[in-house]
């Protein structure tokens, strides 16, 4: 199997201009039914029927709101022929409406399907994991020879679409699928990045050998780590290779509701904030007209071509873009509580300073209040703004019987310093919190943390875009500590918005491993009054981070708080940064689903939802299930109309479960693998 090193010079090629600026990359215009993808073109947004292809009525009624929702490029599966000519009666019924939004037919297995779909389509999506290939998962190696004959029997059967695309002046998507790999793929490159990159290449190449470039590709996964690597590296091979074609974004399998719109968020925002991205999709298992102000909300920053610098500086970045590792940071201990090194990632939640019962609050707020939601980590506390210390004294004994993880944080400000409380704080506080726009730590906080052996929270905030002033003031702070003999501090940012924060932590990052030392870094969202603003943009600054190993805590500001620290953990989850809850991968509905996915979906986490650590895969049919619920725990997919196949891990169990029963099974299979656990009351 060959691994993403042994490319050459892999990682040193670049996806992005500048991993400190902001640069929508520069690609070629593709034309989809009049509207335009790339270039200087916004960036579109488009979204999926869900209705049985060959019910005309339906599909077009269900088209004609997807396009008065803001919907830019409808997609319509097409399965069969038959499927593909009703494409045909659904163009004319919306144009007898007065819709004129381009229809894409979404093509797997049939070349004929494809070959009739383009008469009537604006573009054509193919899956090269399963167009005219194999997917039987076969465990065999194939020969040079063997890898030669199989690519030639594919352009065989590729080249008649690409040829047809090309004569009627129509686009088409490559869109790979990181859970429908080929055989071929799987066997030389393994379910990887790299193999995803790889399998849209080959097509890609097929349509260059014909002159044709009317081209859009897509690298989808369910797991928005997998989606970052792989698009970034389709980048920068195609930067290797001359090539600008544009990129459809979209996680595959994300879900419903608010974990749905977290994990897309993750995914199509960290990519769409390196300046790649064209067009997007957030598939959500809902009524698709729900993913279109979702798309919009989360394209809205990144409209036009402005770009933005954030720190001119020529600080080399120390991460891989292009495959996962945690940074490497130095353990801390706040009492009880223990940041970074290998430490599990922390959430960190800020109690207002106008809190009436401290004590009341802060028990209150380490509790739980649904199932399968964990307390927070760590609640911090306004000490010198919001109570008299006296009335603390008790507080540490009193919370700590209750959860084992809690520290309580003293936030700092000069006017605590001219009082000469540090002392006095240090004596009840874990940890010691120092926030200043410019100010540096005082002596009597440094001695305060080394007489009580404290660990310190260094933070600074942005002065609009100037991240690099505020990063040096960060990296000089914490180098005065350690040639003052402390401990290595805990450093933060606070930003306006995800694009800063997320330059600005990149920054702190290389700037730190620049001078040898390895703070842990505590990542703050960018503060938003809008929740459902706040939902999205704390997704994208977090876990574009946490996506690219950076961050040791998180800490979600404003809003009610179990709402933020809900927030927090779900964008660790999210991220795969840290598990808290069951795990779902459940796909969009569409013409090709066997159940009605969003009541299944809804059911199945109503019944399983308090299973921590476990991931389960809702999947309406068997395009992409297998590939997408590789590693998931358990499948639940659709067989036939009315049948339910279960799977643990890899391995199909049960075929053909009755949908009435399947629920009760999968619970069996849960019970019977020791995975199960009894609800709270």
């Amino acid at each position: 199997m060959m691994s993403i090193q042994t490319l050459p010079l892999l990682n040193r090629l670049e996806y992005c201009a500048d991993a400190f600026a902001y640069r929508r990359r520069e690609t070629r215009v593709v034309s989809v039914g009049g509207v335009g993808v790339g270039g200087d073109h916004p960036i579109r947004v488009q979204s999926m029927t869900t209705t049985r292809t060959q019910d005309v009525e339906a599909t077009v009624a269900q088209a004609e709101r997807l396009a008065r929702a803001g919907c830019e490029i409808v997609r319509i599966t097409a399965p069969t022929v038959q499927d593909a000519r009703a494409i045909g009666e659904i163009r004319k019924g919306l144009a007898s409406r007065g819709v004129a939004a381009p229809l894409v037919a979404d093509i797997h297995f049939s070349p004929a399907a494809a070959m009739m779909a383009a008469d009537y389509v604006d573009k054509v999506r193919v899956n090269p994991g399963n167009y005219a290939d194999s997917r039987q998962f076969a465990v065999r190696e194939y020969t040079d020879a063997e890898y030669e004959r199989e690519l030639e029997r594919i352009e065989e059967r590729f080249t008649p679409l690409v040829l047809k695309c090309k004569a009627r002046g129509i686009a088409m998507r490559v869109g790979t699928n990181h859970g429908s790999l080929s055989d071929r793929i799987m066997n030389r490159f393994g379910d990887t990045p790299l193999g995803m990159v790889e399998s849209a290449l080959e097509f890609l190449r097929i349509c260059e050998r014909n002159d044709y470039g009317d081209v859009i590709l897509s690298m989808k996964a369910s797991n928005p780590k997998v989606m970052i690597q792989a698009y970034r590296l389709l980048v920068a091979r195609m930067n290797q290779l001359g090539m600008d074609y544009p990129l459809h974004l979209g996680v595959t399998e994300a879900g419903n509701a608010e974990d749905g719109r977290i994990k897309s968020a993750v995914g199509i925002g960290a990519l769409l904030d390196d300046g790649l991205g064209d067009t997007i999709r957030v598939s959500l298992t809902e009524a698709p007209e729900a993913e279109i102000p979702v798309a919009i909300r989360l394209a809205a920053p990144y409209q036009g071509r402005q770009p933005r610098v954030y720190a001119g500086t020529s600080v080399p970045e120390r991460r891989d873009p292009y495959s996962f590792a945690r940074r490497p940071s130095s353990e801390l201990t706040a009492g009880p509580v223990s940041f970074g090194g290998r430490e599990t990632i922390r959430v960190v939640r800020r109690e207002p300073p106008e809190s009436p019962d401290p004590v009341a609050t802060l028990i209150d707020m380490v509790t739980a209040d649904r199932p399968g939601v964990v307390a927070p980590d760590v609640v911090t506390l306004n000490i010198e703004r919001g109570h008299d210390m006296h009335e603390l004294g008790s507080l540490e004994g009193d919370v700590t019987t209750r959860v084992p993880e809690f520290a309580i944080a003293a936030r700092g400000y000069p006017e605590a310093s001219a009082a000469g409380r540090w002392g006095e704080l240090a004596s009840l506080a874990h940890l010691l919190h120092w926030a200043s726009s410019a100010e540096p730590p005082p002596s009597d906080l440094l001695t305060a943390a080394r007489a009580y052996r404290r660990m310190i929270l260094l933070e600074t905030s942005t002065a609009g875009d100037d991240v690099a002033v505020a990063v040096e003031r960060l990296v000089g702070w914490a180098e005065q500590l350690r040639e003052a003999g402390l401990p290595e501090p805990m450093l933060a940012i606070e930003a306006p918005d995800a694009s800063t924060s997320i330059r600005a932590y990149r920054l702190l990052a290389a700037r730190l491993a620049q001078v040898g030392l390895s703070c842990p870094l505590h990542l703050v969202a960018p503060s938003e009054d809008n929740p459902y603003e706040r939902l999205l943009r704390s997704s994208v600054a977090l876990g574009s981070l946490l996506c690219d190993g950076i961050g040791d805590s998180v800490e979600i500001r404003g809003g009610e708080g179990r709402g933020a620290v809900r927030l927090a953990f779900d964008i660790l989850q999210a991220s795969g940064a840290r598990i808290s809850k069951t795990e779902f991968v459940a796909c969009p509905s569409c013409g090709r689903t066997l159940f009605d996915l969003e009541p299944t979906t809804d059911r199945i986490k109503a019944q399983t939802g308090h299973l921590k650590g476990v991931k389960i895969a809702i999947m309406g049919c068997i395009v992409n299930g297998p590939g997408e619920m590789a590693d998931a725990d358990f499948g639940y997919v659709g067989g036939a109309p009315g049948m339910v196949n279960l799977y643990v891990g890899k391995e199909c169990v049960e075929r053909n479960v009755p949908q009435e029963r399947a629920d009760e099974r999968l619970i069996a299979l849960l019970r019977e693998h020791g995975r199960w656990t009894e609800p709270p009351s």
